[in-house]
């Protein structure tokens, strides 16, 4: 795979928590790459590494060993203040809990990253991921006066709204029903197919793993397969196996 194809990647990644008898390894020297323009998932039995993999990918924990990248930049290169800029300027998050702003309305939280980076951003882009999650009738609304979908879909637009280099979804349909959550899967896949952006999902639902192009299975902190075309039952199938 070119490597300007790779959005962000994990070399000989490793974490460890604890030393000696307690010591965990939540990832043990795992390489693996997310490409531009795909929808990932990453799944896996609990504790097998998946949330820690994406984290430590996306900046927000750092690893024992190892070195991942943002596309060509590598992350343990950079200082605190720098990660904190890469991240605002060219990574999405969308987390279980909404992380809205209670004191904002809708359009004010999706905008939120671009005012805290003093950017106006890309007002037609802003308007087509608006127009994509159609809530343009709920813009002045705050979160409270939101359904649980409607929440969650302003958090996927503000991750969308600086049109990052990728986006990284933790259980984004954890907190919600299912129609929400089937409405919130859509939306992402479009933002993938029409949109040409690039989302890494954590999930251990194989109904929303079947949305992604393609799935990177974990087990013990390891790498333990992947597939491409997924189904809901070619998932949970797999998944029987792992388990075992």
């Amino acid at each position: 795979m070119n490597s300007t194809n790779i959005a962000a990647r994990a070399e000989s990644a490793s974490k460890i928590y604890g030393s000696g008898e307690n010591e965990v390894r939540a990832l043990d020297n795992v390489s693996v790459s997310f490409e531009r323009g795909k929808f990932s998932a990453i799944m896996g039995p609990s504790g097998s590494g998946k949330s820690t993999l994406m984290h430590c990918v996306a900046g927000l924990d750092a690893l024992t060993s190892g070195k991942v990248f943002i596309g060509e930049t590598d992350l343990s290169e950079l200082s605190d203040k720098e990660i904190t800029k890469l991240r605002r300027e060219k990574v999405g998050f969308v987390f279980q809990s909404f992380n809205l702003i209670p004191t904002l309305n809708a359009y004010e939280n999706i905008t939120l990253p671009l005012s805290l980076g003093k950017k106006l951003g890309d007002e037609a882009w802003i308007k087509q991921v608006i127009d994509t999650i159609s809530l343009n009738d709920r813009l002045n609304h705050r979160p409270s006066e939101l359904s649980g979908g409607q929440q969650q879909r302003v958090a996927v637009a503000r991750a969308l709204a600086t049109r990052p280099e990728i986006i990284f979804a933790d259980e984004p349909t954890g907190n919600l029903d299912s129609k929400s959550g089937s409405d919130i899967l859509k939306f992402m896949r479009r933002a993938v197919t029409d949109l040409k952006q690039t989302i890494v999902m954590v999930t251990h639902d194989a109904v929303s793993a079947s949305y992604a192009d393609r799935i990177v299975f974990l087990a013990d902190g390891h790498v333990a397969g992947e597939m491409t075309q997924p189904t809901p039952d070619k998932v949970l199938d797999y998944l029987k196996h792992l388990g075992e």
